[in-house]
Order: C-alpha cells, then structure tokens, then sequence
C-alpha cells in the first residue's frame, strides 16, 4: 500500500540527478509518441486506483466504528458524586434516629406484649419507624450506588425519588382541592384524641402538646371535654366537670410546681369566669390561625424541601450518564 502513497523528499543538492534523455540513458523513453501512450497508460491507472480507494471507503463506511477517546471524570463531577454521598450520609443517619426512636416507643410502651399487640397497628411510633427504615435504605442505596458507581442502585434510588416527588405533589393537589373535607377529618381526629386522652398515652402526649404550645382547649372549645367519660359531669371522680391541666392559663403555682388539678370544674364556670383560669378557643381555629400567621415559613420549608429531592434527582441522573460514558 505504501508504494502508491506519494513521499515527498528535500530536494538536497547532492541528490540531484539529470533527468534529462540522451544517447546514454537507453532505459529511458525517448520523447515522441511513445511517451506520450506511456503517459495517458499512467493517468489511466492512476484514475482506476483513486476510483477503487474511494469505493472501498465508501463500501467500509457504514461499518466502521467511530473510536471515542478515554473519558475522565472532571471536578464537578467528583464534586457532585461526593456531594451526593455526603447528603445521602446525613439522611442515612436521620433515618437510623428515627428507626432507633420508632422501636424504643414500642417498646417502652410495652407495644409488643400480647393483649396490645393486636392495636399495634394504630400506634403512632410504628410509622415513624417505618418512615425511618424507609429513609435509611433508601439513602444507603444511593450512597453505596454512588461509591461503588453501581447504576443499578442509582436507576432504583432516581426511580424512588421520583415516585415522591410524583407522590407530593399529588398529595399538595389533593389538599388544595378538599380543604374542607380535611378540615372535618380533622375535627373527627381531634374528637377521637380527647374521648381516648386517659387510654391512649401517644394521643394524650399529641393533644397535651396541641393545647399547652397553642393556647386552646378541646376542638371547637373546652366543653368539647364532656365527651370524655373521665372529665363528664356525671363521672364519679374528681375529674368530673374538669378539663387537663394543659387547658389552664397559668398551671404552675408559684411558677414551680405543676398544678394537675388546675382545671377541675371548670365546665361549670361561666364563660366571664372561666376566661381567667382556662382557655375558651378550640384548637381547629388556633390551628387555622396559625398556619395563617406562617404561610411564608411553610412555603419557604415545603420549597426547600421539593427543591432539594429535584436537585437530588437531577444529581443522581448526572452521575449515570458519567458512569455509563466512563465505562463505555
């Protein structure tokens, strides 16, 4: 092949020959018509080579493969790939918290032994251990996808991840559209809370919390504790015709000592009375009242948290199409 690709060479001065015919160069052709046929033979070969080499490029060009060159990872692609395993670390650790705290409240609460074990289904600690075991192996398959560039991992974990966002924002949706039907559903729970406040220690803890931080009593207000059986007026405790200490406007005598007794008959004061050693409002409108006062709050929380799973998303993706281009 190499003898019919031209080769250029310097012309060196002690290189150079006389090409010029004479009597004394006989292998030479002497200029005439003979050389002239040898000359149109020599352009004739020459055009049948050119037109065979550009048939045969022609002919070899579908199926020749084009060589990409080697592909490293750049900065920002290490940045990102450690970036991501660092924040699915962190959620890792929350999950691992959140599981350790779901089973130390079942089993603190004796969840476990047989005559509760048939409501354990209802127990407020079984979802968040569930929503932590759910965090926890869901990040730490991103994080080991991520070290190991294991693209099944990654494909399952971007999978999840955008199954939530999918999820949120159905949920956002649905919210927006019954409002009010949430609203009684809320009312029902809160009803529910307060006719279970002595059985229940998770539902006492939640509306002890609702009451004492927003200042309210009962749902619509504190006569809403006569269905309780403990604090109706016709128990025979001395409960009857109360409400919980958490009701009371200031429940610590001498600002020390907890006073559990703060709010005993209470249901049988007038309103004018009543203002003064209790409070009146239920906590539906305090609830409603304050998600007013912090809409910006919540939209600033809801907008980091939707914005952080898309960039974790997005983050996940990238590393694919690195990880598939590294090693192709």
């Amino acid at each position: 092949m190499r003898r019919f690709l031209p080769r250029k060479r310097f012309p060196w001065p002690w290189l150079r020959r006389d090409a010029t015919p004479n009597e004394t160069s006989p292998l030479l052709p002497k200029v005439g018509a003979g050389s002239t046929n040898n000359a149109e033979e020599l352009a004739l070969v020459t055009t049948d080579f050119q037109a065979g080499t550009n048939s045969g490029q022609q002919h070899n060009s579908p199926t020749d493969a084009r060589i990409d060159p080697w592909y490293s990872y750049s900065f920002m692609d290490y940045f990102l790939k450690y970036f991501f395993i660092i924040c699915n670390l962190l959620f890792t650790v929350l999950g691992l918290l959140l599981l350790a705290l779901g089973v130390w409240g079942l089993i603190s609460k004796e969840s476990f032994a047989q005559e509760k074990i048939s409501s354990i289904g209802t127990d407020p600690m079984l979802v968040v251990l569930s929503v932590g075991f759910l965090l926890t192996v869901l990040c730490l398959s991103g994080c080991v996808g991520a070290l190991r560039e294991n693209r099944c991992l990654l494909k399952l974990f971007s999978a999840t991840v955008l199954v939530l966002i999918a999820a949120q924002v159905i949920v956002a949706i649905v919210a927006h559209t019954l409002q009010d039907q949430i609203e009684g559903n809320l009312r029902s729970g809160m009803l529910v809370a307060i006719a279970r406040y002595q059985d229940d220690l998770d539902l006492r803890f939640i509306t002890d919390e609702i009451q004492s931080n927003l200042q309210c009593c009962g749902a619509d207000n504190y006569r809403d504790w006569e269905i309780n059986i403990y604090y109706n007026c016709s128990a025979p405790g001395v409960l009857a015709c109360g409400v919980p200490a958490t009701c009371c406007v200031d429940p610590l005598e001498n600002g020390t000592v907890w006073n559990s007794q703060c709010g005993v008959g209470a249901q049988l004061l007038d309103e004018f009375t009543a203002q003064s050693v209790i409070f009146l409002g239920g906590c539906l409108g305090e609830i409603s009242r304050w998600i007013e006062q912090h809409e910006g709050l919540i939209g600033i929380i809801v907008t980091v948290v939707f914005g952080v799973q898309i960039l974790i998303l997005f983050i996940t993706i990238r590393l694919l199409e690195r990880i598939n281009r590294h090693k192709v």
